[in-house]
């Protein structure tokens, strides 16, 4: 196969046919065809951290009845100011029955649900009691220190809408409608897999001319941060019949695929072939206008993503954040919701016109006001996007920033 941005056969990027992020990712949601993550119902206990696959849906006015925002007396407007009689006290969890008489109030604590006829709250502070009538000096004006029936949530309102992440507050919005058997996104697997001779697993000592294989779980931190689950697969050798039994495990015992290593153009680099022979549509993208990531591949085999990240360590989590982290998404169920913050750059950047570049910062903020430290880029560095709090995104048509610019910068997942 002759892909868009590289030539599967002989090797080589051709810059000039690569494609920037955004045109990769539109080209590949547009060929590869994903399967629609699959659904089930769990109890509402173990919905938390889960993604919607139902919208929330208000089965009735909530609340259901006016209330009372003060600890105070239920009274009719109209009757204020003035001279009341003090009909009786409404209780917590009780509602009080008949409507309420003219020149009457009813004692009423905060949450407590007003009588029928009754339409204000004088608070407590503003009332002279004497014995069981209570003088009300100036107006309580319709509406004032009461909760209107319904204006937290009207029925048939969509409270929550389907993709939404269970958090704390979605978890009592659950509660609070009496959704007991929740809808939710089964959680996509994806598989791991590392490729190179020079990589050794972390419990081992590497040699001189090896390196322990941290790109593994660095990646399963992200992968889990977006709402899957991973499956790790032992380290693929560069060995084209040994690579491939690893890739075809993974591809047909998971729902997903994130390749660490082996995508770029040398002669030993196997997985644009090996990914490609489980197409259509195979790959996709091979290459990307981008720095730093260009070898990135994006596939589709059956429907499951197969995602190729570069080797190094900084590219390979970069283009995870910055680029891929939609398609797994997608697989979960969710949305993707980066935090931006805008900031003042510390220093100039200067980058390569046409290109896309992504450039670790450390942000700090002084007196409310965000300053976004530059990081050198190095892409074999473990610990480079560690010591990030998130990246700028320099587009095609940028070539550079001044320094004490506002820049927009995405904090890390």
């Amino acid at each position: 196969m002759r892909g868009l941005q590289g030539d599967l056969q002989t090797g080589g990027f051709q810059n000039e046919a690569l494609l920037a992020p955004e045109q990769a990712l539109t080209l590949f949601f547009a060929r590869a065809q994903l399967r629609m993550p699959k659904t089930e119902t769990v109890p509402f206990e173990a919905a938390l951290g889960r993604v919607l696959a139902r919208p929330a849906i208000a089965d009735q006015a909530y609340p259901a009845a006016a209330r009372s925002a003060m600890d105070g007396f239920a009274v009719r407007s109209q009757d204020t100011p003035g001279e009341l009689e003090v009909a009786g006290e409404i209780r917590m969890g009780r509602a009080w029955e008949r409507a309420l008489a003219p020149k009457t109030a009813v004692r009423i604590p905060t949450g407590g649900a007003l009588p029928p006829h009754a339409d204000c709250v004088v608070p407590i502070e503003d009332a002279e009691i004497s014995g069981e009538r209570v003088r009300i000096a100036i107006a309580c004006a319709p509406g004032e220190h009461i909760v209107p029936a319904g204006s937290d949530m009207r029925a048939g309102e969509t409270i929550l809408e389907e993709g939404r992440r269970i958090g704390g507050a979605e978890f009592g919005v659950l509660a609070a409608l009496g959704i007991v058997n929740v809808a939710v996104y089964a959680v996509p697997v994806f598989a791991i897999v590392s490729s190179g001779d020079e990589l050794v697993d972390v419990r081992s000592r590497p040699s001189v001319a090896q390196v322990r294989d941290s790109n593994r779980w660095a990646l399963a931190g992200k992968i889990a941060a977006l709402g899957a689950a991973v499956k790790q697969y032992p380290i693929a050798p560069d060995d084209e019949t040994k690579y491939g039994r690893l890739l075809d495990a993974a591809i047909a015992e998971c729902d997903g695929v994130i390749l660490s290593g082996g995508s770029s153009v040398g002669q030993r680099d196997l997985t644009p072939r090996l990914v490609d022979r489980h197409g259509p549509p195979g790959v996709i993208v091979h290459g990307l206008r981008v720095k730093p990531g260009k070898p990135t591949l994006l596939a589709s085999a059956g429907g499951k993503p197969v995602i190729g990240l570069p080797g190094n360590p900084t590219s390979a989590l970069m283009i995870l954040e910055a680029v891929a982290a939609p398609i797994v998404a997608q697989c979960v169920g969710a949305y993707v919701q980066a935090a931006r913050v805008e900031a003042k750059l510390a220093r100039p950047l200067r980058k390569r016109p046409g290109w896309t570049h992504y450039v670790p910062v450390r942000l700090e903020e002084t007196a409310g006001i965000a300053t976004a430290f530059p990081l050198e880029m190095q892409s074999a560095s473990v610990s480079l996007l560690a010591r990030a709090s998130g990246f700028l995104t320099l587009g095609e048509t940028v070539e550079s920033v001044a320094a004490g610019e506002t820049v927009l910068a995405t904090r890390f997942l």
